[in-house]
């Protein structure tokens, strides 16, 4: 087997791209930055542009499965340009790689697995969200991630098996909201958004990485929601957060409106609670090795703890 990922050098990428080779699984990847692209015996990147549709077609030599993770990152302020980027980049991307396809005559690929995003789901404290779920969230995310899924979708008249795989709030030390929301913690000013009680349904980059690669090697279809088992509130995130890093919680909660004048329409990542449930791909066989918010924080922050070195490194901008 050989996959190709689009997304190859973001943080989720990289750790897929670590599964797979520890499987023995070389590794085809597209990049934009011509610099950065490598050539190895498991480690092939190619050349492409999806705003211009452009794509080098050699990708595809040998490719039994697709991991798409492109899409220009949703965590800036959400101006109109902004807000076109998100989309544009999550669309073109899957149309430049279906034409690609077709151009090709990649009769090999048998299966795409699509990032996609709890944002789909609706704001709210009580309920309890699956795959089934029909609603979908009014505004911006909901727009996006709607038309992000039903491009993918558009695979299936190649005869390919699609699945689409619901991100939450992703955890890392390396790169993603987990050490944005460290920085007001380890410098003592942390405390909850808002009223704390929003639910927020995260999983540990590892079981991710994990997650996706079990998709691509049971060729699943369908959609699967990548959440831990045990999603929590804001205010239990920011208290398990606190505690592994040793720090006190002083401060009350950050009122609504002052994430609201500071971010916009863009503090809705921060405020919104999606409660969501990733027992559909416990039911295929995925066993989450981090299923509580303490031990996967304290995993993450073992080695800080142990060396009392703060990460340097900082979150990557994903290459689409």
């Amino acid at each position: 087997m050989k996959v190709l990922i689009t997304g190859a050098t973001g943080l989720v990428g990289q750790a897929i791209v670590k599964v797979l080779h520890s499987k023995g699984i070389p590794v085809n990847y597209l990049t934009t930055s011509r610099d950065k692209i490598s050539s190895s015996e498991d480690f092939q990147g190619f050349y492409w542009n999806p705003s211009k549709g452009e794509i080098d077609l050699v990708c595809f030599d040998q490719v039994q499965a697709i991991i798409n993770l492109a899409g220009t990152s949703i965590a800036k302020r959400w101006t109109p340009k902004h807000k076109k980027r998100v989309l544009s980049s999550r669309i073109d991307s899957l149309r430049t790689l279906r034409k690609g396809m077709e151009k090709a005559g990649a009769t090999e690929v048998e299966c795409l697995v699509s990032a996609s995003a709890i944002g789909i789901y609706p704001d709210s404290l009580s309920k309890f969200y699956d795959e089934d779920e029909t609603e979908v969230a009014d505004g911006f995310l909901g727009e996006v991630v709607q038309k992000w899924e039903t491009e993918a979708d558009a695979f299936k008249t190649l005869g390919l098996v699609v699945s689409k795989v619901r991100i939450g709030v992703v955890l890392s030390t390396e790169g993603g909201a987990l050490p944005k929301m460290a920085i007001p913690v380890k410098n003592f000013f942390g405390a909850p958004l808002g009223s704390g009680e929003q639910w927020q349904s995260w999983v540990h980059i590892e079981d991710l990485a994990q997650l996706f690669v079990f998709v691509v090697e049971n060729n699943l279809k369908g959609t699967f929601n990548a959440v831990a088992p045990n999603p929590v509130t804001n205010t239990k995130m920011t208290k398990e957060l606190a505690r592994v890093l040793d720090r006190p919680l002083w401060l009350p909660h950050v009122p609504k409106f002052v994430l609201r004048a500071a971010l916009g329409k863009m503090s809705q990542l921060l405020l919104d609670s999606q409660r969501v449930s990733g027992k559909k791909i416990e039911k295929m066989g995925f066993a989450f090795q981090y299923a509580n918010i303490c031990t996967a924080l304290e995993d993450l922050y073992s080695l800080e703890k142990q060396t009392d070195v703060p990460s340097v490194r900082t979150a990557e901008k994903e290459v689409v």
